[in-house]
């Protein structure tokens, strides 16, 4: 079958014929349909300090795909041949204690498909069964292949209630800050302030719902609240930038007893103003992956309901054209890519 691999430890990405995944007894081979290029998919075609020191070549990418099951494991009474279904991207080990205690998604050996496993840029891939999820046949194949990052969002956002409050994003502009941004509208937000340095984002964000968008380099946080009549500082943060200056900027402007999402990777030499966090009492809470599986309920129910993401599919193109789709993921001008499999 064709994949697209990560063959050679430098910068690219090959499209080669590779053997026909094995099927277990408890997994489930999925003939892959759409999938959906992914910041982590960028970082491992430019080849980062991130890259060398997690993925072992060679590996087939990708985590963000739906498709239709063809084959099941003997052991799998669960998932059906023909069945629509789409992937959890973290395989947990079952055992450990956060495992057992249902925190799945900070399992403490948790395997990333398409990262420290073959992925989902294939023709074909084999999955345990327990990852896999039927959903609503109401949402369409597009946005049942962007649910991963999806649940990204929609975990940032809905970790700390948000009816009625004044919310700031940073990096507003990104695929999951635009859909955090839609999210946080449909769960009653007030106010939706972000900051993204991209004008081509910037726009996109406000599309999905945003309040007011600010070019950060030009433009203040703190005008902006004001020009919404805001007289303290903003309940709940979204950071979704990785940028050591858009973190410290939400911080000060947070209101006293805030809360912030941490979903960007912050650099390891940040400074922060602890100072801040101390004195204002905010809690930040570190953002990984999905909520499993709460977080797939949530996205299920919202999609069912009325909650629109579709403009955050930018680009469309056959899985052959994949170099043009990381061309333009490295420019940023765009925001979900969507590559046929068909």
């Amino acid at each position: 079958m064709k994949a697209i691999v990560k063959s050679k430890p430098e910068r690219g990405l090959w499209m080669e014929e590779v053997p026909m995944p094995a099927v277990g007894p408890n997994d489930v081979l999925i003939k892959v349909k759409k999938a959906a290029v992914c910041g982590t998919d960028l970082h491992i075609y430019k080849w980062d300090e991130w890259a060398q020191n997690t993925i072992k070549t060679p590996v087939t990418i990708g985590h963000e795909y739906m498709g239709e099951v063809v084959e099941t494991g003997s052991e799998v009474d669960r998932v059906h041949v023909g069945e629509r279904v789409t992937v959890e991207g973290h395989i947990a080990c079952g055992f450990c204690r956060n495992c057992r205690r249902g925190r799945q998604h900070i399992c403490d050996h948790t395997l990333g498909i398409g990262v420290q496993r073959d992925g989902g840029f294939a023709e074909y891939i084999s999955v345990p069964a327990k990852n896999v999820l039927k959903i609503d046949s109401r949402i369409p194949d597009e946005i049942l292949s962007i649910m991963d990052p999806l649940g990204n969002a929609t975990h940032t956002a809905l970790s700390f209630p948000l009816l009625g409050e004044d919310v700031l994003i940073t990096g507003i502009g990104g695929p999951i800050g635009a859909m955090a941004t839609a999210v946080s509208r449909f769960a009653g937000a007030r106010n939706i302030v972000g900051t993204d340095l991209s004008p081509y984002r910037r726009n996109l964000a406000r599309q999905m719902g945003a309040t007011l968008v600010i070019d950060p380099m030009k433009e203040n946080v703190n005008e902006a609240m004001r020009s919404l009549g805001m007289v303290a500082g903003f309940d709940i943060g979204l950071e979704c930038s990785g940028s050591p200056v858009a973190f410290n900027d939400m911080v000060e402007n947070m209101y006293n007893g805030g809360k912030i999402s941490l979903l960007g990777l912050l650099p390891k030499n940040t400074q922060i103003n602890w100072s801040k966090l101390i004195f204002k009492g905010l809690t930040l809470k570190g953002i990984y992956g999905r909520e499993m599986y709460e977080t797939w309920y949530h996205m299920e129910m919202m999609l069912t309901t009325g909650l629109d993401i579709s403009p955050v599919i930018t680009h469309r193109m056959e899985a052959d054209d994949f170099q043009q789709a990381f061309d333009i993921m490295e420019e940023g001008n765009c925001g979900k890519i969507i590559l046929n499999w068909e």
